[in-house]
């Protein structure tokens, strides 16, 4: 005869429940990173002239298209070899890390991190010149100070999250490091504080004690009925 566990299918935990809707955000996230990035960059590559600005907001900001085989400020432009390794590392990394994810603020962040990443990535791997030395399409000009794209927005805003998040000690499984018994960023269920699993079961015994004491009281050994009698 089957048991009632046999047939009855355990339901998940709820921290397992919770960490696959935030892996399911940093998937979305990084997703529409990667093709908003790609998409702007297709459209800019069939309607921009390289070195040929077209104003936005005056001086302030433009399109302007640019081909950078080096970093952020075209940093390190004769080592994008060295450039696609860290790319794919950060990737490595960040993969590893959202299997301990816990947090809606660490998931926006490394979604944003991760799309950024692999967009940037995927143009220093398919592009001209060649694998792992592809020149990564820039064309937001901002003023006179640096051309960037999709991408790098989402790599800032990241690093800008990651830093709040880290000043306010929330950790990547939502925990916090600001002190013993800390609660997370909000988004983990507590569970029962220190010691109120004891409380509980004191307090049971106590209310089993009153009522077995009110049993007592209310009984009569036959001494008594005798008496009474």
């Amino acid at each position: 005869m089957l048991t009632t566990s046999e047939t009855t299918p355990a339901s998940p935990p709820p921290g397992g429940v919770r960490r696959r809707r935030l892996l399911l955000l940093l998937i979305a996230l990084t997703l529409a990173v990667l093709v908003v990035d790609q998409a702007t960059k297709a459209w800019v590559l069939v309607t921009l002239v390289e070195g040929e600005p077209v104003p936005v907001l005056g001086d302030l900001l433009s399109l302007r298209l640019l081909f950078n085989p080096g970093a952020a400020l075209s940093i390190a432009t004769g080592m994008t070899w060295v450039l696609t390794l860290v790319a794919t590392g950060v990737v490595v990394v960040i993969v590893r890390a959202s299997r301990r994810l816990g947090s809606t603020g660490w998931a926006l962040a490394l979604g944003l991190l991760l799309g950024g990443a692999l967009g940037n990535l995927g143009d220093r791997v398919f592009r001209a010149p060649g694998f792992a030395r592809g020149h990564v399409v820039d064309f937001i000009a901002y003023g006179d100070l640096f051309v960037g794209n999709v991408a790098d927005i989402a790599i800032v805003v990241a690093a800008g999250l990651i830093m709040i998040l880290a000043i306010r000690g929330i950790q990547i499984d939502g925990t916090r490091d600001s002190g013993p018994g800390a609660e997370g960023d909000g988004d983990t269920d507590p569970g029962p504080a220190d010691g109120d699993g004891p409380r509980r079961a004191d307090l049971g015994s106590g209310a089993g004690s009153l009522g077995a004491g009110s049993g007592a009281s209310g009984a009569r050994t036959p001494q008594e009925g005798r008496d009474d009698g």
